[in-house]
């Protein structure tokens, strides 16, 4: 049963879903982040969609990196949708895609993830992706995927029902019984582990269908910053109100 709670004196909401550590850890080794807010961050600021955006994907990385200093292992950032794929405008995918493209190219961005021996892996429907766009993101995989030290996942093009719908696919296709782990390890995101901590940014308080399949039994935390406001500071109050969950599995 979920317990709908607000932290005493804190800005951000919580939905706690208690459950106790696997391993005993207060530490959320798997951090997965739907970063919202990046056209109305660049509203409230009177700047263009470029610097919103722009302000979004840096952060990520800022995020990424602030979190491992934290003892998290695993990092998950719903970086783009496959709704949002579908049903953006053309304009605005053009200049999101062209963004993404030279961030993976960027030498400062690989030099970072590189001292900090971060491995990326992108994960979603990359069909639906530019053929450029596609070819910059597997390069950012291939340059980084020597490093063990931090796991970072950047869901592209990635959709919850797609991802299940994907895996139940492939089950059919070779005639194998369909059951819980002939769907999981057929999922896109089969190697993706459970999530501890989702948080979300921007007020919103909804899944939108990520990572089913994980978030199972995941604690969630609900921040009311824009993404490119979301700061050190917030990312701790996050895992400390994560530590403070007395967490049960199963009930």
């Amino acid at each position: 049963m979920c317990v709908k709670g607000r932290l005493t004196g804190r800005p951000d909401d919580v939905i706690k879903m208690a459950r106790k550590s696997k391993d005993g850890s207060n530490i959320p080794l798997h951090i997965a982040i739907i970063p919202d807010g990046n056209r109305r961050w660049a509203r409230t600021n009177r700047l263009n969609l470029v610097k919103g955006y722009s302000a979004g994907i840096n952060k990520i990385i800022d995020v990424c990196i602030w979190a491992q200093k934290q003892g998290v292992k695993t990092v998950s950032v719903w970086a783009l949708s496959s709704e949002n794929v579908k049903e953006r405008s053309r304009g605005e995918l053009s200049l999101l895609y062209r963004l993404y493209t030279r961030a993976a190219y960027d030498s400062g961005i690989l030099k970072l993830l590189q001292e900090n021996r971060a491995h990326v892996r992108i994960i979603g429907n990359l069909s639906l992706l530019p053929a450029r766009l596609r070819e910059a993101l597997k390069r950012v995989e291939r340059k980084t995927r020597m490093y063990k030290d931090l796991s970072i996942n950047l869901l592209v093009s990635y959709g919850g029902r797609d991802d299940i719908e994907y895996a139940v696919k492939s089950v059919a296709a070779r005639g194998a019984r369909a059951d819980a782990e002939s769907i999981r390890s057929n999922l896109m995101t089969a190697d993706v582990p459970d999530v501890d901590l989702i948080i979300r940014t921007s007020g919103e308080r909804r899944l939108s269908g990520f990572l089913p399949w994980q978030s199972n039994y995941s604690e969630l935390y609900f921040a009311r910053k824009n993404w490119p406001d979301f700061g050190k500071g917030d990312l701790k109050r996050a895992i400390e109100a994560f530590k403070r969950r007395q967490r049960r599995f199963g009930g």
